[in-house]
């Protein structure tokens, strides 16, 4: 009997998971260039970067999320574009303005998530692709 009884709450839970859960469906822990970043890390930076997309806003003034062109030809594990980058930081906090650093979260505008890159260790300004990205 008070299984029944749980059956709302357990329910109203379920029904509070948020909406961007799919952008971490494929994410797992990685590590660009030196920098190492735990699942959690990727998970908070793609759910950041999804809130912007969906509200349509920047962070901190910034420019970021910004649109991602993919000029080095990421295959991202057969997610589509258009892509969004959005700086993911080594010190664990979710950007919020200022310098991004040199690693990305990518996003499609459905929140799929697409991988994370690197400027570190790239030629001219370029990406490439974090551990478990290609």
């Amino acid at each position: 009997m008070r299984f029944f009884l749980a059956l709302p709450f357990i329910f109203s839970a379920a029904t509070a998971i948020p909406t961007t859960l799919k952008v971490v469906a494929r994410q797992s822990s990685t590590t660009c260039g030196s920098t190492s970043y735990s699942a959690s890390d990727v998970l908070a930076a793609a759910d950041a970067a999804c809130q912007y997309v969906q509200d349509g806003t920047t962070a901190g003034g910034s420019k970021y999320p910004e649109r991602y062109n993919d000029y080095e030809g990421f295959t991202f594990d057969g997610v589509d574009g258009p892509y969004y980058e959005f700086p993911i930081l080594s010190d664990g906090e979710i950007y919020d303005g200022g310098s991004p650093g040199a690693d990305r979260v990518v996003i499609n505008g459905n929140c799929d998530f697409a991988g994370v890159i690197t400027h570190t260790g790239a030629d001219n300004n370029d990406f490439v692709g974090c551990s478990g990205t290609s």
